[in-house]
């Protein structure tokens, strides 16, 4: 059978249409992965050159997955070019950014990278970081790179207005130390790949023939940068395929204009546009809920999800006494369908602000449900790793003075911040790159006898060149390890220490991988594959945990079984959406709502709480208005264990019935109705008034005896998660709580008197 007789209509309709423009508005959980990869594996069927297509997603994961599924189909799609927009553009630059004045060996700076520049920046021109945060500044900049704003053009629009000119000050001075240390940032990526093609007929002609047919997924999610690159390249065949979802467009607050998907049409003259509606992933009550939630917006492409899969039941509604009840809940209900077979990784609890998660966190802990946090610290800003990946960075492109100036007493090696300053100093007004000024320390004035430690860290980062050059990435790290013998500064009294030595044994475990699978194993393309590295990219669908995450970093995923959190008005939609005056805020909240929504394969849970604690005070705030978008049939509230309340009479009457037919109650002419405090009995829950702790409690067992002579050092194992190290006890709260870290699952913290584990020697 064709890879081709297993699309619907449309999805057929979608892969054959190969010349043109081509818009694919493709709904939730409609297959638009496989539409994308069978319509790349029908072009190379018909005689396309695989070096001729390029497909652009925006995710490392999603780019790896497609690439995957266009080779196995055929083996020619392992040539098509594959990458998320940040990989295309810096592979472009690697080969063509000396044509715009930068060198090849470029670093691509972080958001703490460029931070660290921006404070510099603002502390140079005398201003206050007070009256000019830096992270709002850092806001700021991004925004007018990916609306490509120049400095000298925001300087020009900023004119005359005392606050925004300084803002235009700090920029300037920003983009020329970038340059100074051949380097860019996240935004810069795009927007110097879009002035290259602009600004070199001869480079765009040369990507316009190559890439005959370009294919983008995600299309809503593009700004005004991503929008113009797309355009560019297509320019030579006309043959552009973007596929999106203008009712999934929710990153507006990072640049992301809906405008670039909904007047595709306009922009393309003559262009298909073909909707794929049939859904593959939810119940069909899920996606009735989704659609009347959707349906409210009134900027959006009319469209309405459906299915083959079952009706399903209905979603079920939690109304919590506040957060920590919300939190039980949770806690609670994967318990009870884990009892009945559920696994963890079946569970994703979503919530729209990372703040959230505490009272989450506290009761999964407390239930011993093993969970996974995304959108924390990532693996590479780790202080021990950047502090690693900043020595990579100095050998690559020894103009990186915020990777310098990051190492060069790291580990300590006697050159303080008075030497510093006077060599940076020197390297101003000999006009010549830091790194440049540390061989000529004996030039420097007043560094006086520090200038023979300074010159013997050139010296050592000279060596480091010449093994770079000769030696591979992991062996290169290991180099350095043992010269400066940094694994020692990481063994310190502190329990903190085996963590960060656990993840330097995993940088250089990423290294060894990074060796074995890449064509390109140079320096610069390591460090340029771990600058572009997502957190989502790290989502372990088969890891036995439960997934907790933001609305917006479930973008893409699904669950058979998801939990949306805290809807109530105030916080979803958010205050700021509310006071907002256009109604656009408003419209990309239900947007993210209706993502949620359908994360869920079969069931679906949505709680509020009557009061939450937010800011330090108890709040008040009324259901999410998102709630009246679904239609009551399609809502029922739910008790303390997730059942629905209507189902609850029934249960009992069942129950009641089943004990007289066995004459273990007696018949009575009388209808009987229990008390809620005879249900909890009857059904073996423990009442209304306890909480979570009060359950776990109750649920006595000998697998794991009680240690609780805890110590700060202490090695303990517990059954769920193995082996351990106490790393701190908290006696400030009513509870006394331990942190412990572990080797599997990283940091935990319980209540003390709820702990169930054994002392190891």
């Amino acid at each position: 059978m064709s890879y081709l007789d297993t699309l619907n209509p449309a999805q057929k309709t979608a892969v054959l249409h190969t010349e043109g423009p081509l818009l694919i508005f493709a709904g939730a959980g409609s297959g638009k992965t496989r539409v994308l990869t069978y319509r790349v594996a029908h072009l190379i069927d018909q005689g396309i050159d695989p070096y001729h297509i390029i497909a652009i997603t925006f995710t490392n994961k999603a780019a790896k997955e497609m690439r995957e599924r266009i080779s196995h189909i055929n083996p020619m799609g392992e040539h098509v070019w594959v990458s998320t927009f940040h990989a295309a553009c810096t592979r472009i630059l690697r080969r063509d950014i000396e044509a715009i004045g930068y060198q090849k060996g470029f670093s691509i700076y972080d958001a703490a990278d460029a931070l660290r520049l921006i404070k510099e920046c603002i502390t140079e021109l005398n201003l206050s970081e007070t009256n000019y945060a830096p992270r709002n500044i850092q806001h700021i900049i991004s925004n007018q790179k990916n609306e490509l704003v120049t400095p000298e053009a925001y300087e020009q629009t900023t004119a005359g207005y005392f606050r925004e000119a300084n803002i235009a000050e700090i920029y300037t001075l920003y983009q020329k130390k970038l340059v100074a240390s051949n380097a860019l940032d996240f935004d810069d990526i795009i927007m110097q790949t879009v002035r290259l093609l602009k600004e070199h007929e001869d480079i765009r002609t040369r990507y316009q023939y190559r890439f005959r047919y370009v294919m983008v997924d995600e299309y809503q999610d593009t700004n005004h940068a991503q929008y113009e690159l797309v355009h560019l390249l297509s320019g030579y065949a006309n043959n552009l395929c973007v596929v999106g979802d203008d009712d999934q467009s929710i990153y507006g607050w990072r640049g992301a204009n809906i405008e670039n998907i909904l007047r595709f049409e306009h922009d393309f003259s003559g262009a298909t546009v073909i909707k794929l509606e049939q859904n593959y992933r939810s119940t069909q009550n899920i996606l009735d809920a989704a659609n009347a939630v959707i349906a409210q917006n009134q900027h959006r492409a009319a469209k309405s999800l459906w299915t083959e899969n079952d009706k399903g039941g209905p979603m079920r509604l939690y109304s919590a006494v506040d957060d920590r009840d919300e939190g039980a809940f949770v806690a609670r209900v994967i318990q009870h369908e884990r009892s009945k077979g559920a696994k963890n990784n079946d569970f994703a609890v979503l919530y729209r602000t990372n703040a959230q998660s505490r009272s989450i966190e506290d009761a999964l802990v407390v239930a011993g449900i093993p969970y996974r946090m995304y959108g924390g610290v990532r693996f590479y800003d780790h202080t021990e790793i950047k502090d690693l990946l900043a020595y990579l960075k100095v050998l690559n492109n020894p103009a990186d003075d915020i990777a310098l100036l990051r190492i060069i007493n790291v580990p300590k090696r006697g050159i303080g911040t008075t030497s510093i300053h006077k060599i940076r100093q020197f390297a101003a007004s000999c006009g010549i790159t830091l790194y440049h000024a540390l061989a000529h320390a004996d030039d420097v004035p007043d560094l006086k006898k520090k200038a023979v430690d300074v010159k013997a860290f050139s010296d050592f980062l000279n060596e480091c060149m010449q093994v770079a050059a000769e030696k591979p990435v992991v062996d290169l790290l290991q180099y350095i390890l043992r010269q400066t013998r940094f694994m020692d500064t990481l063994q310190d009294d502190t329990p903190e220490s085996e963590e960060r030595i656990n993840n330097v044994m995993e940088l250089l475990a990423t290294a060894r991988q990074f060796e074995k699978e890449s064509e390109d194993t140079s320096l610069g393309r390591f460090l340029e594959e771990v600058a572009l590295v997502a957190d989502v990219d790290n989502y372990q669908e088969n890891s036995n945990t439960v997934s907790l995450m933001t609305l917006h970093s479930a973008k893409g995923l699904e669950f058979p079984a998801v939990f949306l959190v805290g809807f109530e008005e105030n916080l979803f939609p958010s205050i700021r959406a509310l006071q907002e005056g256009t109604g656009n805020e408003l419209e990309e909240e239900r947007r993210l709502c209706y993502v949620g929504i359908t994360r869920a394969k079969q069931r679906l849970y949505i709680t509020h709480a009557n009061q939450r604690l937010r800011f330090n005070e108890m709040q008040r705030n009324k259901p999410s208005r998102f709630l009246s978008d679904i239609p009551q049939t399609h809502i029922t509230p739910v008790d303390r264990l997730g059942e629905p309340v209507a189902d609850r009479q029934s249960r009992i009457d069942s129950m009641l019935s089943n004990l007289k037919a066995t004459g273990r109650i007696a018949e009575s002419p009388v209808s009987v109705k229990a008390k809620p405090t005879d249900t909890s009995r009857l059904f073996n829950r423990q009442p209304m008034g306890k909480n979570i702790n009060d359950l776990i409690a109750a649920q006595k067992t000998e697998e794991e005896p009680a240690y609780t002579d805890f110590k700060v050092g202490d090695k303990v194992k517990m059954k769920l998660y193995g082996v351990g190290t106490v790393l701190a006890i908290d006696n400030s709260g009513p509870d006394e709580t331990v942190t412990i870290n572990f080797a599997t699952v990283g940091r935990k913290k319980f209540l003390s008197h709820m702990l169930k584990v054994t002392k190891e020697a």
